[in-house]
């Protein structure tokens, strides 16, 4: 998972024409830690439908307001610079809620596609 460090780099990746994942996270955050032993699995399963990318939200404030996340960890679905859909809340999410999410993101980016 590539760890985004600039607004600008985040930028740069949601452009893409295959569809990011953007997961934002804080170092603080239980919730966020607690997903963090199957996430790479996750990502491997994904690898040839979507790529992700970590954004930590207390490294870049600005961005997270103005994506409106509050709620960590969050994962927001982009391509070409548009956000598709978004799975924000304040509490924990499982691997199934989190694989749900996953591929709902992959149906809407194929939908749109056409």
């Amino acid at each position: 998972m590539k760890e985004i460090q600039t607004v600008e780099q985040f930028q740069e990746a949601v452009q893409s024409d295959t569809l990011i994942i953007a997961k934002f996270y804080t170092d603080w955050c239980p919730d966020c830690h607690r997903i963090d032993p199957f996430m790479p699995e996750v990502e491997e399963a994904y690898k040839d439908k979507l790529a992700f990318i970590s954004v930590n939200r207390d490294t870049l404030p600005g961005l997270g307001e103005q994506l409106n996340i509050f709620g960590i960890p969050s994962f927001v679905a982009f391509r070409q610079g548009q956000e598709l859909i978004r799975f924000v809340s304040r509490a924990g999410k499982t691997r199934e809620e989190i694989e749900a999410f996953l591929e709902r993101a992959v149906q809407v980016a194929e939908a749109l596609q056409k």
